[in-house]
C-alpha cells in the first residue's frame, strides 16, 4: 500500500527535531554535524538568531499579499542583489528550478525583442542539473531523469562541459543563450576552469548569444565569493539563484542586467508566492549576515582549513577517497568503495554528508562553519574510514539518502 506522502525520496531513518549552527538533533536523541546543510541550503546554519527574531517579527505582521501590491521587503531585497552584484534588475520566485525556467523566457524574450525571434536554443552542458520540471529535465538532459515523462521538451542542446570548442561547433543561428553551472553540484562537483568561463564570456560578445549561470547550488557565498563566477572575473547576462538565498526557506531568484530584464513587461512572467514578504524577509537575514564585513573572507579560510584537512585525509585512506575536488565550502570526496556506504559510515560517525555523481562524496556544511567544527568534521570522517575497515566488506553498511 502506498504511503501517505508520495516515495519520490529514498528517506534516511532519520527525522531530526530541532537544529542550532552545524548541528542537527535526532527525535531519539541523537546528535549530527550537518555537512548536508539541507543541500547546500541552510547557508547560515539552524536556527540562525537573527533569522529567528527576523522571521519572528514578520510572522506576527504579514506573510503574504501577492505581487498585486507593492511588498517593501522584495524591493530591499532586489536593491541589495542589485547593489552587489553585476544585475539591474531581480525576479523573485520559489526554487531553482522555477528560477533556470524563468532564466530561460528572459533569455529567449530577450532575442526576440532585439529583432532575433529565431533564437531560441539554450545550449547546455553534459552533466547538469537545472531541476525537475519538464523544461528544466530537458535541460538537464539525463535520461534517468526524462525516462517516462514523455516527448523531451525542444529547444535543449547538450555539449560537453570545459570545452570550448564543442561549444563553439554548437552554435547555430538559432541559438538563444549559453546555459551552465560554474561548478557542477549533481554530477561530481566538477569546476568549470576559469579560463574556459572568460572563454565562454567572449564566445558570447563575439555571436550576441547570451551567457545564462546557473548559481542556485553554487552562488550566495558557498564558493567564499556572494556568486561564484566572481572568481574567474566575469560577468553573466541573466543568473538563476535559489537554495542558500533563503538560508532554508524558499526563494528563488533570476537576476539580469538591464538590456535583458527591460523585455520582462507586465504580464509576461509571474509566481505568486515569489518574493512574498516572509521570503525576502528570510533572505535578507541572510544577506545581513553574508554582507557583514569579513565574513565572506572567513568562508574562504574555512575552505583553505577543511581542503588541507580533507587532502590530508585522501592521502591517508587512499582504499576510501581518491580524490578532493570543488570549490570554497562545495566540496567533493571522490570515493573508491560505493559512495552510499562511504555516506552511510560517515552517518554512523554521526557526520551528514550528501551524495553526488561519478561516485562523489559532497560536504556542504553551513557558511558560518567553525574552525573547530571543520577540524570534528575531519575526525568523523576518520571515524568513517575506521568503520569501512573494519567491516571489511562495505556491502554491510546500507546506503541511506
Amino acid at each position: 500500500m502506498i504511503p501517505a506522502l508520495t516515495p519520490t525520496y529514498n528517506r534516511a531513518s532519520l527525522a531530526f527535531e530541532r537544529g542550532e549552527g552545524a548541528w542537527l538533533y535526532t527525535t531519539d536523541g541523537r546528535r549530527f554535524l550537518d555537512f548536508a546543510a539541507g543541500i547546500a541550503t541552510c547557508s547560515i546554519g539552524h536556527a540562525h538568531p537573527h533569522m529567528v527574531s527576523e522571521l519572528t517579527g514578520q510572522i506576527g505582521r504579514v506573510m503574504h499579499v501577492s505581487n498585486l501590491f507593492q511588498i517593501p521587503q522584495a524591493i530591499r531585497l532586489a536593491e541589495r542583489l542589485v547593489a552587489n552584484s553585476f544585475a539591474d534588475s531581480v525576479f523573485f520566485c520559489n526554487s531553482g528550478a522555477e528560477a533556470n525556467e524563468g532564466m530561460v523566457k528572459f533569455a529567449r524574450r530577450a532575442q526576440a525583442l532585439s529583432g532575433h525571434p529565431e533564437r531560441t536554443d539554450i545550449i547546455c552542458m553534459d552533466g547538469a542539473f537545472h531541476g525537475r520540471t519538464l523544461a528544466m529535465l530537458s535541460a538537464t538532459g539525463n535520461p534517468k531523469y526524462l525516462e517516462g515523462f514523455g516527448t523531451p521538451v525542444p529547444g535543449f542542446v547538450h555539449v560537453p562541459f570545459n570545452d570550448i570548442e564543442a561549444l563553439k561547433a554548437a552554435i547555430t543561428p538559432q541559438t538563444a543563450a549559453i546555459m551552465l553551472e560554474p561548478i557542477q553540484g549533481e554530477s561530481g562537483i566538477k569546476v568549470a576552469s576559469p579560463d574556459y568561463l572568460k572563454a565562454v564570456r567572449a564566445l558570447c560578445d563575439e555571436t550576441g548569444v547570451l551567457l545564462a549561470l546557473d548559481e542556485v547550488q553554487c552562488g550566495v557565498g558557498r564558493t567564499g565569493k556572494l556568486f561564484s563566477h566572481e572568481w574567474a572575473g566575469i560577468t553573466p547576462d541573466v543568473m538563476s539563484a535559489a537554495k542558500g538565498l533563503g538560508g532554508g526557506f524558499p526563494i528563488g531568484a533570476v537576476l539580469a542586467t538591464e538590456a535583458v530584464a527591460k523585455n520582462m513587461t507586465a504580464g509576461t512572467h509571474g509566481a505568486t508566492f515569489g518574493g512574498n514578504p516572509l521570503a525576502c524577509t528570510a533572505a535578507n537575514a541572510v544577506l545581513d549576515v553574508l554582507l557583514a564585513p569579513g565574513f565572506l573572507e572567513q568562508v574562504q579560510a574555512r575552505a583553505a582549513l577543511l581542503d588541507s584537512l580533507l587532502d590530508d585525509l585522501v592521502q591517508n585512506a587512499p582504499a576510501v577517497f581518491a580524490e578532493r575536488r570543488g570549490l570554497g565550502l562545495l566540496i567533493g570526496l571522490r570515493c573508491v568503495p560505493p559512495v552510499g556506504t562511504v555516506q552511510a559510515a560517515a552517518q554512523e560517525a554521526d557526520l551528514l554528508c550528501v551524495t553526488a555523481g561519478e561516485n562523489v562524496l559532497r560536504l556542504v556544511p553551513p557558511l558560518t562553519i567553525s574552525e573547530d567544527e571543520c577540524r570534528e568534521a575531519a575526525a568523523r570522517l576518520k571515524k568513517a574510514v575506521q568503520i569501512l575497515t573494519d567491516t571489511q566488506n562495505t556491502k554491510t553498511l546500507e546506503p541511506s539518502l
